[in-house]
């Protein structure tokens, strides 16, 4: 006896086609936001103390002669658009693995302590070994921030961590971490400017050797994150299900915090804490993307450098001649947002 087999129904191609056109809106995203930050690269080597037209970048770019322009660009722009591009991105990835790590979508590694423990152990290496290079910052902010990343997943109950206790033992050792800063800071007068000046968070002092000292580390540390984007997907349906999935949790947390200790060690070195970028960003782009690792850490590495570097072209434009630096206006800009993200009813949850 010969049985109708059902109707084929409209329903399933549609359903099919769904997630191809998501990806596509998505990728035009990311297309668009890479256009914004060559608009913000751009912008940040015209604007500054002394307006450079277009035509004299260009000049200055590759066709430089020495003159006074060329000099700006070449010297001081470039450097200093290409250290924010680097800082930009290894903050964004930090925050956004921070945040799949703990599962908690106000996580960045500045409130868990990574960003304290990095900037008392270069106050450290200034104030004690009389380090002066960038090369030593690097080495001292990496220490700091590994032994501050360790202790925190300690105090936070190790493999039983939850987000509030790692958000917890973070805060509190951030309050120790930079009372030991600031008394350090009173303490030893000769110090007392490069320590006062790093620590607000600028990228005024912006060089090519330090471009180069910190690019090695952050590019290892954007590898690491990346490599990590199919099991901390896993790992945000829970503990069970990702084991299930076959994904090695504590493998996976090692590399999640070597990534994080690698790009924030790199990027406070460079610049000195800079707070709020790796919170607000990966946050945002969650609402963008949807909780795909795959596509928010793309996006959290263009979009970070793109607050980052229009934060400081603003922060050369308000106060010129001279500067705001960018570290107290990525706060500025930070604390009303992340006030209004804590106070909303409904938070995304990853």
């Amino acid at each position: 006896m010969l049985v109708e087999s059902p109707p084929q129904t409209s329903a399933e191609p549609i359903a099919a086609a769904q997630p191809s056109r998501r990806n596509s809106i998505r990728a035009l995203g990311l297309f668009a936001a890479v256009g914004v930050l060559l608009l913000i690269c751009v912008l940040s080597i015209m604007v500054g103390a002394k307006e450079v037209p277009l035509g004299e970048v260009w000049h200055g770019l590759f066709q430089n002669d020495g003159t006074g322009n060329d000099v700006i660009i070449r010297d001081l722009r470039v450097p200093r658009t290409l250290l924010g591009l680097l800082v930009g991105i290894a903050l964004g990835l930090s925050g956004a693995v921070m945040q799949a790590l703990t599962r908690n979508p106000l996580a960045e590694p500045g409130l868990l302590g990574v960003n304290a423990g990095a900037s008392a152990a270069v106050v450290t290496a200034i104030s004690f070994f009389g380090v002066t290079s960038i090369t030593g910052y690097v080495w001292f902010a990496f220490l700091g921030a590994a032994v501050v990343s360790v202790a925190v997943y300690v105090l936070g109950g190790s493999r039983g961590a939850t987000p509030v206790r790692l958000a917890l033992a973070g805060t509190a050792a951030t309050a120790a971490l930079y009372g030991y800063v600031n008394a350090v800071q009173l303490l030893d007068a000769a110090a007392l400017d490069r320590i006062r000046f790093w620590t607000v968070g600028s990228l005024a002092t912006a060089n090519m050797e330090t471009v180069r000292n910190v690019t090695p580390f952050i590019v290892a540390g954007v590898v690491l994150a990346l490599l990590i984007c199919r099991p901390l997907n896993a790992m945000e349906l829970g503990e069970d299900t990702a084991r299930a999935l076959g994904a090695d949790l504590n493998r996976t947390r090692v590399l999640a915090m070597l990534a994080v200790t690698l790009l924030c060690g790199a990027a406070t070195a460079a610049c000195g804490p800079i707070v709020f970028i790796g919170l607000m960003v990966p946050y945002l782009v969650r609402a963008i993307t949807g909780p795909d690792m795959r596509w928010i850490l793309p996006y959290a590495a263009v979009l970070s450098p793109v607050l980052l570097l229009g934060s400081d072209v603003l922060g050369r434009v308000v106060t010129r001649p001279s500067e705001l630096q960018v570290g107290i206006v990525t706060a500025l800009v930070g604390g009303p947002v992340f006030i209004h993200l804590v106070r909303r009813k409904r938070m995304a949850q990853l």
